[in-house]
């Protein structure tokens, strides 16, 4: 869905709006509560002068545009994989599976691997980005606390700890009914960010100079290596970019463009010169200039609204980590796991209970060691930064490759971005001792799992075709062996739809009786996120009763093997689930160190095996119409 639906009126698209309020730039809208407090930190060494708070409102002003606006909105947001946003999906618009022979020839080799592990990696930060998310944004957000009562600072870290632990315990019961006041507290959150900005900007209107970038300059120029510097900071502006992509699918990019220009950028720009010009006013509030911008009086409705905020941005955060689980499941780069449902409605509310009980333990180890807001950004800016810098690097290629368009162009316009996100990641780079390397190492480690679980499956499936038998050879043994036929259907699952599930060779082996009616189903994910429900089955008649079946699902659908009978039945061919049973195939893998991968990946390629969730359950068949074959593999 690359915008509203034809036909729909303007209150449908307010509707999109609204909602787009509430998941889309919650992220980006709780940065004022950490970014400007960060930029004027004492470690950068910057003074709180004049020229130099006009120099950091100039660049937190030029990077929300050229980044957000220009980078995200006006490009980006145009790479989408059949509506669908994301740096997976903008990774099968770099290499699809299902390309051509002439496009899989110029995608062979090292620059194909190179791109598909950028992508992935990118993939892998975003998980990083799932943990710090909430625990900076509510963490920013509680310690407003202290400047009401101080004497409640030693509550800050319980507190934080106890709205984290609430969030992930609600995930559960879905985010259907809570997301109809996401748009609605958002909307207040917003019209606040402005209010508090104009009545800061009152104090100093001089802040407003900063629209002129040639105070940015100046900042980078006369402070030298600290200027520099100072952009690891400011990129946190523009964290929860990537979201504006990411989730271009649920609403559409019109809805989004809309809402940004029109309420989001200019809240969050009045608000960041409106905190510039307290600080300028009374360099001492530097510290906490979010929550000082309100009457004292209301600093305590502030920090209600803010945690209400902050809950929502990291609502969409965790939910973004669900949806990017599933495709990663459905594109081959994860083992399968459980995936909830949580709306009829919607596809996109999912719950991974693995991905939430394991963001809610690295989310709060994260507040209980860093312990600040201000030490948290050090491990925010560089997981950004990269996953930017990555998708700059993707949407050059999709561009020229995909779309056609002029090198000279591409190469300006990707040489400004360029510059611009390679000047954010090296500014970042002097952070990874402070506590960038943790989201480096949370990405390497998935991405060693990904690409392990990528490995290990084409290797498993390497030792199953090499004791295979093609199924036309099959069933010529069928028809010279006649075994017996018994009643009933059965369907085996089967990854090759070209060879004979070893399901079917060793029941046939040891059972020595076929079914009347044989189904051969084989389940695909192609490289867009929805397949239409005219185009999910296809069948091909084999003879003696047997069909191969293939069903074809978008890498945002739910597989559902059931179903597949159903339009069997519609194509001519009925196998009633109650008179059929399905066979799968269960490998027990033992490790060898002749599969190429180290024997320590392949050990951990076993565990992911033996830990992924049962195909019954991932299939959606009925655990009383299943019979498992097992079988041993060395890899």
């Amino acid at each position: 869905m690359t915008d509203a639906p034809q036909g729909q009126g303007r209150g449908y698209f307010a509707v999109l709006a609204l909602a787009a309020l509430g998941v889309v730039f919650g992220d980006i809208g709780t940065s004022p509560l950490y970014a400007i407090q960060a930029c004027f930190s004492q470690e950068f060494g910057v003074g709180v002068t004049a020229e130099n708070v006009l120099g950091v409102l100039s660049l937190v002003f030029w990077a929300l545009f050229l980044v957000v606006s220009v980078k995200y909105l006006a490009f980006v947001l145009r790479a989408d994989n059949d509506g669908e946003g994301g740096i997976l999906a903008l990774m099968a618009l770099v290499h699809p599976r299902h390309a051509g022979p002439e496009a899989k020839r110029r995608r062979r080799g090292v620059r194909t691997i190179v791109l598909i592990s950028l992508g992935l990696f990118g993939a892998a930060l975003l998980y990083g980005d799932g943990m710090i998310t909430p625990a900076i944004s509510v963490l920013s957000a509680m310690e407003g606390l202290e400047l009401e009562t101080p004497h409640l600072a030693p509550f800050v870290i319980p507190l934080t700890v106890g709205v984290l632990i609430g969030l992930f315990l609600l995930q559960r019961r879905g985010t259907t009914s809570v997301g109809k006041l996401f748009g609605p507290i958002m909307v207040v959150w917003f019209a606040v960010l402005a209010i508090l900005g104009v009545r800061g900007i009152l104090l100093e209107p001089q802040v407003l100079a900063a629209l002129n970038p040639v105070h940015a300059v100046n900042l980078l120029a006369h402070n030298g290596i600290h200027g520099f510097l100072i952009l690891g900071a400011v990129v946190l502006a523009v964290t929860g970019a990537e979201a504006l992509y990411a989730d271009m699918g649920h609403f559409g990019r019109r809805p989004i463009r809309i809402t940004w220009f029109s309420l989001v950028f200019p809240a969050l720009v009045l608000n960041y010169f409106g905190q510039g010009a307290l600080v300028l006013s009374d360099p001492t509030l530097r510290d906490n200039p979010f929550f000082h911008l309100a009457p004292a009086g209301l600093v305590l409705p502030l920090v209600v609204l803010a945690t209400l905020a902050t809950i929502i941005a990291s609502q969409a955060i965790i939910s973004g980590a669900f949806s990017l689980t599933m495709q990663a499941v459905q594109l081959g780069y994860s083992p399968r796991m459980e995936i909830r449902h949580t709306s009829e409605r919607e596809i996109g509310q999912i719950y991974v209970p693995q991905v939430n009980w394991a963001l809610m333990i690295a989310t709060v180890a994260l507040v209980l060691a860093f312990r600040s807001s201000s030490a948290l950004a050090a491990a925010y800016g560089i997981a950004v930064t990269s996953t930017m810098l990555i998708t700059t690097i993707l949407f050059s290629v999709v561009a020229r490759e995909r779309w056609g368009w002029n090198a000279v162009l591409v190469e300006a316009l990707v040489g400004v971005f360029l510059v611009i996100d390679l000047a954010f990641f090296a500014a970042n780079l002097v952070k990874v001792l402070q506590g960038g390397w943790l989201p480096l190492v949370v990405a390497a480690c998935i991405f060693v799992l990904m690409t392990t679980w990528r490995q290990g499956r084409r290797v498993l499936g390497e030792r199953l075709r090499a004791t295979s038998q093609p199924m036309e050879r099959f069933l010529e043994d069928i028809q010279k062996r006649g075994p017996t036929r018994v009643r009933g259907n059965a369907v085996y699952m089967t990854g090759n739809p070209k060879v004979a599930p070893s399901a079917l060779i060793k029941n046939l082996e040891h059972n020595r009786v076929l079914h009347f009616q044989i189904a051969m189903l084989s389940i695909q994910t192609e490289d867009v996120p929805h397949v239409p429900p005219e185009n999910r089955v296809s069948m091909d008649p084999l003879g003696n009763g047997f069909y191969r079946v293939i069903a074809r699902y978008g890498f945002l659908d739910e597989p559902n093997a059931v179903e597949v009978l159903t339009y069997l039945k519609e194509k001519g061919l009925n196998l009633p689930l109650e008179d059929t049973t399905f066979f799968l195939g269960r490998e027990r893998l033992i490790a060898s160190g002749r599969s190429g991968m180290p024997r320590w990946r392949e050990r951990i390629f076993s565990f992911m095996a033996r830990n992924a969730q049962q195909a019954t359950a991932y299939f959606r068949i009925p655990p009383d119409r299943v019979i498992e074959v097992g079988s041993q593999v060395e890899l």
